[in-house]
């Protein structure tokens, strides 16, 4: 939202379901004498509880909350020069931002390293327990026996399968089939456990949280999303399903978390607790420390929330993301939940050169990834559209259990599938060193190699590095369907490990067909400059990375944020190029079947007013086609300044769900005067009634600065003159469109009105605009629901 350009306008009339107002208008209501007559008492000079809050599904009025911050530094400012006390109180405002950003940082660096443990321990708990202490997971069990060999590092004595501990047999069909269900069980029992938990306390919980999040800080209220409960519930459950086996990852749900701390802190300071409009910059900053410790990468996290969640990104908001972030990282690196000094499982080195004959491989990867991003997109929105008109919604609960179970009884034969996720990723991530003992690097070595570890030449490949591909091949199949029915369901779900892993299995495949075709055939053209025989010329790992790129940017959208987290989760620039190909190339094959990224379907299949800078609206309607009252429709309903009784605004208040109502001189001339919300009529004529007396339901609402003239035996009058917006903005009724459409974006409206020389004629709201785009694009205007 760039507001630089609202000072130079001499704020235009605008409307929307949640009204707006200019800067220059709230200071001018904030700071207008209320003179009335002698014996009347403006009750309104004092302020009362409520007032410039929200109702739950609205939009904000961001130019007042703008106002109203300047209005606040301002007081504050001026306070300062007055005392000690007040300096000091004016420079811990000026670092309470700060402040909330490390409190941020610390929790969500803090509650990540838990989870990473926790998941650990509970993942591993499906196919064994550890029998010195039954909180440790397999790895760290076998890092503390005395008996653990190099070569069998995956055995010890003292970590036991199921089939060991309860009939004491560790090999034969008996042992396997009892493992089999012990897997089962315990995938059965986390699902549920998970699915309960948010169904009974906390439903906002479920999902990614990120189309959410944006929503959020596009100006939307979802009370409670942000709150308490859904915190403790969705950190709790995210444990429980990532370690149930579920194709679905704990990146994304760590945005929601960090977001959940931003609100709780910002909660704690009046300076963002009673503006909407810098807790939003403050959440902006909390999803920045979400992806800095679910990725280990604080860069990209900042640029993340810049270039995917935020809506509103102020220069001093990128300082304090990148602030947030460090902290967050920082807090995490001190956890070391993997052991390895690293702030992710499958952080990677690699020490061969990428070769430009490789752009090919990596470009086609880049395809793929459009591809599969597209066929995402399109599946799982038609699941979650069927979900939602169909009795299958009713039954979360069932619904959960049974993907859980059949996910666990395909995942288990197949050891690529039946392994964590991010273990699998960090296994097609690693380069094949001399100590690796995956069947992936089951190559038929050299007896008379005699090289540095780092520099192993290309090998032919072993009966396990085929054994392995056909089953990377089965993993990829099983990864693209079951993946689709998972996103969405009632419990914590990432996309962003699915994703990764879809790409990492054809990239892996990818690269070890290139390796063994330049090995066999090196004296081919394309072969013969780069790769002699002898040489380590191709690394599959890394087609394994760029085909995670690929297929996470086919389905976000992500560019520039996605290659600076890949690079950083790799540890070297030299990588930034073939990242930056399938990106660019992933992106262009997937909007070449919709610009819609899976958050934006989301937002659009939940009927969110989310307004996206990104969408360009090039149709040549204006105003007068857009505008309510349309032709047939009753007329505009509005309160005029001077001649309504308060029981008059109360039955319009009733008999209509608008969310302000336009102030015109009289019926006859419809000359506007200025704007006033519902909420705040509501609460003025509670606190009236309360508060001042003589006022009646016969008594006349005035909004002019002098009380009309009156009978002298009339009840005393109402002035309101303070809660109405004296320059709501207004366009003309041949204003094109795309002028609209654009305003409403870089100033957030939430309605504007339509007026001709003076005279009111109509209203557009926020909602008004989406629906007309959504019918422009041959979508359905009734989708949106919100305003």
């Amino acid at each position: 939202m760039d507001y630089s350009s609202v000072m130079s306008v001499a704020c235009p009339a605008h409307i929307f379901n949640d009204w707006f107002s200019c800067p220059g208008v709230i200071s001018m209501v904030n700071a207008g004498a209320m003179s009335g007559s002698g014996n009347l008492m403006d009750f309104l000079d004092e302020p009362f509880p409520d007032v410039g809050t929200y109702e739950d599904f609205h939009t904000i009025d961001w130019l007042r909350e703008k106002s109203r911050d300047t209005d606040r530094h301002r007081k504050i400012t001026s306070k300062s020069k007055e005392s000690i006390w007040e300096f000091i109180k004016s420079l811990l405002d000026a670092w309470s931002g700060w402040v909330v950003m490390l409190l941020i940082g610390l929790l969500a660096g803090t509650l990540a390293g838990v989870i990473d443990l926790a998941v650990d321990w509970m993942t591993d708990l499906k196919e064994g327990v550890c029998l010195s202490a039954f909180w440790y997971s397999h790895e760290q069990c076998c890092w503390t026996s005395n008996e653990t060999t190099f070569e069998d590092r995956d055995k010890c004595p003292l970590w036991q399968k199921w089939s060991e501990l309860l009939v004491n047999q560790s090999e034969g069909a008996s042992a396997y089939i009892l493992n089999y269900l012990m897997y089962i069980l315990w995938a059965l029992l986390f699902a549920f456990l998970a699915v309960s938990l948010v169904r009974v306390f906390a439903p906002y919980a479920c999902g990614s949280g990120i189309p959410e999040i944006k929503t959020i800080l596009s100006g939307f209220i979802i009370r409670g999303y942000l709150g308490k409960w859904t915190l403790l519930i969705k950190t709790v459950t995210l444990v429980l399903v990532v370690s149930s086996g579920l194709s679905l990852g704990k990146e994304g749900p760590l945005v929601h978390v960090a977001c959940c701390c931003g609100n709780f802190f910002s909660s704690l300071f009046s300076k963002y607790s009673k503006n909407e409009g810098k807790r939003r910059e403050v959440l902006s900053a909390a999803a920045a420390a979400g992806v800095s410790v679910a990725f280990g990468a604080p860069i990209g996290g900042v640029l993340f929330s810049l270039e995917e969640v935020s809506y509103y990104f102020p220069l001093k908001t990128l300082w304090r993301s990148f602030f947030a972030a460090l902290v967050a990282a920082f807090t995490l690196r001190s956890i070391n939940p993997f052991g390895n000094s690293r702030l992710v499982l499958f952080y990677v080195e690699y020490h061969t050169p990428w070769y430009m004959a490789e752009l090919f491989p990596f470009i086609l990867l880049g395809v793929f990834g459009g591809l599969w991003g597209t066929l995402f997109i399109r599946c799982n929105i038609a699941w979650c559209r069927r979900r939602k008109t169909t009795r299958l919604g009713k039954y979360p609960v069932l619904e959960v259990i049974v993907v859980t179970a059949i996910t666990a009884i395909i995942a288990y034969p197949n050891p690529y599938t039946r392994q964590s996720t991010s273990e699998l990723i960090s296994e097609l991530f690693n380069d094949c060193g001399a100590l690796e003992s995956s069947q992936l690097c089951d190559y038929i070595n050299d007896p008379n190699m005699t090289r540095p570890v780092d520099d192993i030449p290309d090998r032919p490949a072993g009966v396990g590095v085929y054994t392995a591909m056909w089953q990377l091949a089965l993993a990829l199949i099983f990864k693209i369907v079951v993946t689709i029915f998972t996103f969405g369901m009632k419990i914590p779900s990432g996309l962003f490990i699915p994703s990764m892993a879809v790409g990492a299995i054809a990239g892996r495949m990818v690269g070890i067909g290139v390796e063994q075709l330049a090995y066999h055939h090196h004296d081919w053209i394309i072969f013969r400059n780069w790769c002699r025989p002898g040489a380590d010329c191709v690394t599959p790992g890394l087609y394994a990375m760029v085909g995670a790129a690929a297929c996470l940017g086919g389905v976000t959208r992500m560019t520039v944020s996605l290659v600076v987290i890949m690079f950083e989760l790799t540890g070297g620039l030299e990588y930034i190029v073939p990242l930056m190909a399938a990106a660019v190339t992933s992106k262009w094959v997937a909007d070449a079947f919709g610009k819609e990224g899976i958050y934006e379907a989301h937002i659009h299949l939940n009927g969110y007013p989310f307004l996206d800078v990104k969408d360009e609206f090039t149709h040549r309607t204006l105003a007068t086609d857009v505008m309510r009252p349309r032709r047939g429709e009753p007329p505009l309903s509005v309160l005029t300044q001077d001649s309504m009784t308060v029981e008059d605004v109360e039955t319009l208040i009733k008999e209509t769900d608008y969310n302000g109502f336009p102030v015109v001189v009289s019926r006859d001339s419809e000359r506007l005067i200025g704007f006033a919300q519902r909420r705040e009529l509501i609460l003025a004529i509670k606190n009236a009634r309360q508060r001042q007396e003589g006022i009646v339901s016969n008594s006349i609402m005035y909004f002019t600065e002098e009380p009309p003239e009156l009978p002298a035996n009339s009840p005393h009058p109402l002035k309101l003159r303070r809660i109405l917006n004296l320059s709501p903005f207004t366009v003309t009724d041949h204003t094109p469109m795309e002028t609209v459409v654009d305003i409403f974006r870089k100033l957030g409206l939430r309605q504007c009105l339509v007026t001709r020389s003076g005279r009111l004629l109509g209203i557009i709201t926020k909602k008004d605009v989406l629906r007309h785009m959504a019918q422009m694009a041959n979508q359905d205007p009734e989708s949106i629901m919100f305003n």
